[in-house]
């Protein structure tokens, strides 16, 4: 039975990536931040699942990392885990730049250091791009626009530099956006479709955004999952783009949200120059052809799809919250 270990478990592409490799047999160890709250809800279904381990431990801890790998000794490592939300990252640089950059380094540097023969995943990022104009592919300009992105760019290079130095079986993937009824409640994405059902169900009059005409290419993040997995069972490793190809603006988002309700976005949708990132990304829009042809990988779920399943999804809280 393979074993992997995967940071960042709890999170929406943990749990979907938790789900897949439990399916194809694999036992899965995930690392779990210590809180006096728990926040597992998006894997307690794999609960009663005897191949699932979970592990307290940080990113910020090297010493938690060495011994963990030491014990798991794991066929395969995904790093998910990251400090991900753009806009908070200009305010907390510092706590950004450590778990994502030098938290990366420290798990590499566990898997080197117990000399095991495993596979390692980096979870990058779109926002390395920044500024760089679209379509953007692995031979793009990095580019980052905030304290995120040039976080996960430290990361990424350091993963490369490890595949270079040590003939790590090293990868990173490099993921535009990609959603789900499992995105975190401050993404842009989950806030207007968790705003369309509470509106529709009279709970809330509006909501509040920041910039309209940003551009990003949506998928769904089961399929990037899938994704993630192709890359790690190659001959040799590399690094990969996964996203749709096409862009939408956050109001084409928001327009078939509210549509797929009834309403009129602009009837609902208030700006706030507060949710505004001081260095904007205008556009990403990616390329996955690399990805196409050596992973056989296509995503098939894009933007205004997505909008309306995670609408229907949200409306199901609303309900199950309203005893409906």
């Amino acid at each position: 039975m393979k074993r992997a270990f995967v940071t960042g478990i709890t999170g929406q592409d943990g749990s979907y990536l938790a789900e897949l490799l439990l399916e194809k047999g694999y036992e899965v160890h995930g690392l779990v931040r210590r809180s006096s709250l728990l926040n597992r809800s998006r894997i307690d279904h794999l609960h009663d699942d005897a191949r699932l381990h979970l592990h307290y431990g940080d990113l910020t801890d090297g010493v938690s990392l060495v011994n963990l790998v030491r014990m798991i000794e794991p066929h395969e490592v995904y790093n998910l885990g990251a400090m991900s939300h753009v806009k908070v990252s200009f305010e907390m640089p510092d706590y950004t730049a450590s778990t994502n950059a030098i938290g990366t380094l420290r798990l590499l540097e566990a898997i080197h250091a117990a000399r095991l023969e495993c596979r390692f995943y980096q979870a990058s990022t779109s926002e390395m791009f920044g500024s760089t104009p679209p379509p953007q592919d692995e031979q793009s300009t990095f580019h980052p626009r905030s304290p995120y992105g040039s976080s996960k760019l430290q990361a990424h290079w350091v993963t490369i530099n490890y595949r270079e130095a040590y003939g790590m079986f090293a990868v990173s993937g490099i993921l535009f956006n990609h959603e789900s009824p499992r995105r975190g409640e401050n993404f842009v994405t989950r806030k207007i479709t968790k705003a369309v059902a509470a509106i529709e169900a009279g709970i809330q009059d509006h909501v509040e955004l920041g910039n309209l005409d940003a551009v990003r290419d949506w998928g769904y993040a089961p399929e990037y999952v899938e994704g993630m997995w192709r890359m790690l069972q190659q001959d040799e490793p590399d690094d990969y783009v996964l996203a749709t190809g096409v862009g939408h603006t956050v109001r084409d988002f928001c327009a078939a949200a509210f549509e797929h309700a009834g309403l009129r976005w602009e009837d609902h949708v208030k700006h706030n120059e507060s949710f505004e990132r001081p260095a904007e990304v205008d556009a990403l829009i990616g390329n996955a052809s690399k990805a196409h042809g050596a992973l056989g990988w296509r995503a098939e779920t894009h933007a205004l799809d997505l909008a309306r399943l995670m609408v229907d999804a949200d409306r199901g809280d609303v309900s199950r919250l309203l005893g409906g």
